[in-house]
């Protein structure tokens, strides 16, 4: 029997200072997250980040907090509810960091007889802190409990024309509504060693800003190609003219070189030079959370307002869109055929 397993990013349990400690504890105590030896990590979170961060970041998600719980949980759950209806086999939702964890996910599978499972990372763009960290997770709890189980990952789906479309779609109603001057793909960062680190080459990827035009079997795992390569996708399906988008990078953490150019600073300079309308989409997130909601819907807003923008647009994340919902449900219904 088959079934699927969405999993996401995963939130803290409510907005209280305890549970985002604990959250952010087992996310950046995470190796593929920050990647230094373990005494290191250790020293880094336990003894600097957790000892100043949690407070500030409970504080921001206070702002974004829904009646119903954490934003991206609840519209996790609904994309959830909408593809177990139409889906042919089951689907189980997880999280990667934080309830509902992988193991419960993939022991409600087994409990109604799964034995092969059919794993969706909801990252359009493959990254070791995102992508990649899913499916080792999954493939160890499988191994040690679950053995009578095969697992299927999906790819990253950042060139996926379906995925494309539905995209494209979405910013495109925004658009006609908002009519900006200068649309901004904003991508989750990571630090310029992850992009190294994945290169299956172990020579390509030098973040040049040639490379990634450059065929290579590296460009699979490298997350830097895939976010430039979402962009140029949505801008050939939206005929957008050169000059009217860019790409950045957001949500850095520490001093080490994260992929540029940063959001924060290009969205000011943006309005710096004239720029009174501008929207600002994330495809590197499938729902609305705490970079979307707060990073660019509150503190982007505000710096692109003081800096002379007038009108600043953000465009929803995918979330529960039903083209979306189509979508998944179609490559789980797809899979499931085999």
């Amino acid at each position: 029997m088959k079934g699927a397993l969405l999993v996401n990013l995963g939130s803290p349990d409510s907005t209280s200072t305890n549970d985002v400690k604990k959250y952010l504890d087992e996310f950046l105590m995470d190796k593929r997250v920050i990647d230094t030896p373990y005494l290191l990590r250790a020293f880094i979170v336990k003894g600097i980040i957790l000892n100043t961060r949690p407070k500030k970041s409970a504080e921001a998600y206070k702002k974004i907090w829904w009646k119903e719980g954490s934003p991206l949980i609840v519209l996790s759950e609904r994309l959830h509810k909408k593809v177990k209806e139409h889906s042919n086999i089951p689907v189980e939702l997880a999280m990667r960091y934080g309830k509902p964890s992988i193991q419960n996910g993939i022991k409600n599978l087994a409990d109604k007889g799964v034995t092969e499972i059919f794993l969706i990372p909801l990252y359009p763009q493959f990254a070791m802190a995102t992508t990649e960290t899913i499916v080792v997770l999954a493939n160890k709890i499988i191994k040690k409990q679950f053995p009578q189980i095969k697992l299927t990952n999906f790819p990253a789906f950042y060139n996926n024309e379906k995925y494309i479309k539905v995209l494209s779609t979405t910013i495109q109603t925004e658009l006609e509504k908002k009519n900006p001057e200068h649309l901004l793909f904003s991508y989750h960062g990571v630090p310029e060693r992850h992009i190294k680190k994945s290169d299956i080459t172990k020579s390509h990827c030098k973040i040049d800003g040639s490379c990634c035009n450059t065929t290579s079997v590296a460009h699979e795992f490298c997350y830097r190609h895939q976010c430039y390569e979402t962009t140029k996708l949505v801008a050939k399906q939206l005929n957008l003219k050169e000059g009217t988008f860019s790409t950045s990078f957001q949500s850095r953490l520490g001093r080490d070189p994260w992929l540029q150019p940063y959001t924060n600073k290009t969205i000011d300079t943006l309005a710096l030079n004239g720029i009174k309308n501008l929207a600002v989409v994330t495809p590197a997130f499938i729902s609305d959370c705490l970079e979307t909601l707060e990073e660019i819907g509150i503190e982007a807003k505000e710096s692109f307002l003081e800096n002379g923008g007038e009108k600043f647009n953000t465009i929803p994340c995918l979330n529960d869109n039903d083209e979306w919902v189509k979508t998944v449900t179609k490559w789980i219904n797809n899979w499931a055929k085999n």
